[in-house]
């Protein structure tokens, strides 16, 4: 490629299909995510590290699994320390009605199918079905909400193809092969909504995840095309009517109150299916998305909607829970927004078996269970008894979905403590552990330095963000250090966003009980007698010890202070389990909940200053983050569609001969904003040595409404393929993204080197031997050719051979040579055999009637003669 060097890994069997991204490793590094072929075969990238010419080692390796060697040692270390601990955790008391029991309406099915291409989507470049399954409340009058269900990536079809073959369409599916029904795994929580008189459809996405190894954003796009595409359909039927249903559905759904479910990449669709629709005036009232075992390739935001993150703490396929990022980039993003937002973090379930289908004895199609290794194995072995069964996953999955949509769009607000972080729980999700981080009114973030004074004893206080890593770039200062983005799902970075800075937090460390930390409370903001509670988010320092602790001193007017130890009400500062080892122990922030009814002998009305005392252990270190007055409640969400877009262009340039000369993308507003906006952008994709690596955060001033980013691209004399690169936009302040892909085409403009192949003469003794091979000039492909071997007076397998034939079996006329990137000679080679006969000069011909990356006329027949040496 354009100053870099294209590799390609060809695999015997297809790649699995998983919502992680693909990447090659080359000698134990990851240069990058990879593009798959539509058969999953083989898988290609662009790289300007040179040390893919001299790789011995190339790899497939998954972007949730990077310092895990592959997952393959999962389940062999001794357990954690805290382990015992998580087998017994704490559990929140019961809410009074269960939102995963079955309500008073009887549910009825149905299923609607336009065809396998009945939609085009232009994020994916392809057509897709137009298929789902329909779960109503019999009986109910009056505009239902609806609530839509979108699954992950998973495989397409099953089954054998009658006429198998190589070129085969991944979609739809070929003869002999059935769909995988996806869509139909959902049948809980669905039904649980339903009958309590909500309307739910769940569809179909297998055309996407049949072709969006080629989208440049893995389908977030046409994920979201598809959803909006849906209630199109919905909007018609329940309006005009139409279709398979006729007037059923007329009158019967409330387009304007909305909530989606998105599962594995599935929820990155719905939240970028939010935003896109807000980005489109909201011409349905979409209030509340739920991601569940999401991906979040692009560190996107989704303000001005109710939303709550399932993290599935044995994820094995989304390892490092990259959907926690989706709650940490939106907390703050909208001034003003108080739209609801929790992550629910469920110990023991993997990423699959939330999806009856996904799951092994319940699914028509083969599955399997996602986390794999000793099934005994603390704290994710299949047998492990903090590990869920599928049943008890699907139950507990069911739980939140519906609670979540009954409250968020049914305002159901018995279900509010299921929320709030007190971790409330349904009778229904069993004995299942769960924990709830949800955002209240903020009184400090803890994500900058404190003020002077702020800080006393001997105790620091550090903001840091991201980790330190030896095989990838990270921003500094870091909060932990770990090869391992698994263990990390806050700092890790996004691959399509890789620049873009984490979340920011507080890091403590003290070795004396006498530190303190103050947040003092603002003037207007001192009457708390209305507040539920104080919370904010902890974590223990994982260089340090497994549990540690601290105090909470509520401090009034008149000096006095309410204490409340951080392990009294939380186990935030208790260590997640597992060993380090295959992605655990997870680092992640949970809340520290202080009701404010339990703050005795202090005046509520004057509430001056919250301190962070070290008094419970002598030495230690601790994460802290969003510092908040909460109550538990609906919000009040700042309409999306009030907000600006942004967008990236797109630019197509000559890549040069010589130098290094600019090309200007810009990022623009839709309109004007009274306040700053501000957004990240970076150069990402196969860059090679042509593309610079841009990254910056644009600010834009009130008023301001385009901004130039500046790519420098370095030109050559060395032919390549076509260079596509992206402009990303990422993590906006008081925006929208719109079009947050910018797309680069760098165009070679040198000519194709001309190979010139040449006959070969040899003797009997020298075994493998080549024929000439010459390029007239240095090219950036990998140059190859093949063809045939055919007899003259010499004879394949007495003579000569093919260098690919083993001896055995059939015989293997074929041969192939090439060119490495950057060289002007290469190899064609044949395997001369010896024998003792004397006898006269024999010959045999190649012919080439391929070649890939240089001009050569084919086919080409090349002599071979090989002189007697007896």
């Amino acid at each position: 490629m354009t100053g870099g060097y294209q590799l390609t890994l060809h695999l015997d069997t297809p790649a699995p299909m998983r919502a992680s991204l693909p990447l090659l490793e080359v000698d134990g590094k990851p240069l990058g995510v990879a593009k798959q072929s539509p058969d999953r075969k083989s898988l290609t990238l662009v790289s300007a590290d040179p040390a893919m010419l001299q790789a011995h080692d190339v790899r497939l390796v998954w972007s949730g699994d990077l310092g895990k060697q592959s997952g393959l040692s999962r389940g062999i270390a001794a357990a954690g320390p805290t382990d015992a601990y998580w087998l017994k955790a704490r559990r929140g008391p019961l809410l009074p009605v269960d939102p995963g029991a079955v309500g008073k309406y009887k549910v009825d099915t149905a299923e609607y199918n336009l065809g396998n291409e009945a939609v085009f989507l232009p994020g994916l470049g392809h057509r897709s079905e137009l298929l789902g399954k329909v779960y109503s409340p019999r009986g109910a009058s009056g505009p239902r909400p609806l609530v839509v269900f979108l699954h992950g990536r998973h495989e397409v079809c099953y089954g054998d193809p009658t006429h198998p073959s190589d070129d085969a369409r991944p979609w739809p599916c070929p003869p002999g092969m059935k769909a995988i029904p996806s869509y139909r795994g959902y049948d809980g929580p669905a039904t649980a909504l339903a009958s309590n008189g909500y309307q739910v459809v769940s569809i179909s996405a297998n055309a996407i995840n049949a072709w969006d190894s080629d989208a440049y954003d893995a389908g977030a796009q046409a994920r979201a095309e598809l959803i909006l595409d849906h209630l199109a359909l919905w909007r018609k039927w329940s309006t005009i009517g139409g279709g398979p249903f006729g007037t059923r559905y007329v009158g019967k759904i409330d387009l304007r109150n909305v909530g989606l479910m998105g599962h594995s990449r599935g929820g990155e669709g719905v939240a970028r299916a939010a935003v896109l629709n807000a980005d489109r005036g909201g011409q349905y009232g979409i209030r509340a998305v739920l991601p569940l075992a999401p991906t979040d390739f692009a560190r996107a935001t989704v303000p001005g909607v109710a939303m709550s993150v399932v993290l599935p703490y044995c994820d094995g396929d989304v390892s490092d829970l990259q959907g926690q990022k989706f709650y940490d980039d939106t907390r703050y993003s909208v001034g003003g927004d108080t739209a609801p937002r929790s992550t629910v973090t469920v110990m023991g379930a993997n990423h699959n078996f939330f999806n009856t289908e996904w799951t092994p004895g319940q699914s028509v199609a083969p599955s399997n269970d996602d986390w794999f290794g000793d099934e005994k194995a603390s704290p994710c072995g299949a047998k492990y008894p903090g590990r869920l069964t599928p049943k008890e996953q699907q139950a507990v999955g069911t739980a939140y979905v519906a609670g979540f949509f009954r409250l968020q769009l049914g305002h159901e607000k018995q279900f509010l403590p299921q929320f709030d972080g007190s971790d409330s729980r349904a009778a229904s999700a069993g004995n299942a552990v769960v924990r709830v981080v949800s955002q209240g009114r903020v009184l400090n973030p803890l994500d900058r330095a404190l003020p002077a004074g702020a800080v006393a004893g001997k105790v620091s206080a550090t903001v840091c963000a991201g980790v330190t890593t030896t095989a990838l770039r990270a921003s500094t200062p870091t909060c932990m250090s770990t090869d391992d983005w698994s263990n990390a799902p806050h700092w890790g970075a996004a691959w399509f966003a890789a620049k873009t800075p984490t979340t920011a937090v507080t890091k403590l460390k003290w070795s004396g009980t006498n530190g303190v930390v103050r947040v003092n409370v603002p003037a207007g903001e001192r009457d708390v007698r209305r507040v539920a509670a104080l919370t904010f988010r902890a974590a223990p320092d994982p260089a340090g010890a497994p549990k540690t602790d601290l105090s909470v001193h509520v401090v009034d007017g008149h000096g006095r202070a309410a204490v409340v130890p951080v392990s009294a009400v939380s186990d935030a500062l208790v260590r997640m389990p597992g060993s380090n080892d295959g992605g655990l122990p997870k680092n992640l922030l949970r809340t520290v909940r202080i009701p404010v009814s339990s703050l005795k002998g202090i005046d509520l009305r004057d509430v001056r200053a919250v301190e962070l005392r070290t008094d419970r252990v002598a030495s230690g270190s601790a994460y802290v983050s969003d510092l908040a007055f909460s109550s538990p409640g609906l919000g009040l969400p700042v309409p999306a569609t009030l907000l600006p877009k942004l967008s990236a262009s797109s630019v197509t340039v000559k890549e040069g001969d010589k130098g290094t000369h600019a090309v200007d993308f810009w990022v623009t507003m839709s309109r004007p904003s009274i306040r700053p906006v501000s957004v990240y952008v970076e150069t990402n994709g196969e860059l090679g040595e042509s593309v610079g690596d841009v990254s910056q955060q644009l600010v834009f001033k009130p008023g301001q409404m385009r901004q130039k980013v500046t790519v420098p691209i370095t030109g050559n004399t060395r032919d390549s393929y076509d260079l596509p690169f992206s402009l990303v936009l990422s993590a906006p302040h008081d925006a929208l993204l719109n079009e947050s892909f910018g797309h680069g085409l760098v165009l070679d403009d040198d000519p194709t080197p001309t190979l010139t192949l040449s006959n070969l003469t040899t003797v009997e003794k020298t075994g493998l031997v080549n024929f000439g091979v010459k390029l007239s000039a240095p090219s950036d492909k990998y140059v190859s050719f093949s063809g045939v071997l055919k007899d003259g007076t010499a004879v394949i397998r007495k003579d000569y051979t093919s260098a690919n034939d083993e001896g055995t079996g059939p015989v293997d006329r074929s041969i192939d040579g090439y060119v490495e990137p950057g060289q002007t000679t290469g190899e064609l080679s044949v395997k001369i055999l010896d024998d003792k006969v004397k006898e006269p000069a024999e010959t045999f011909s190649a012919v080439v009637q391929q070649v890939d990356g240089a001009e050569l006329k084919v086919p080409m027949t090349l002599t071979g003669t090989i002189i007697d040496n007896d």
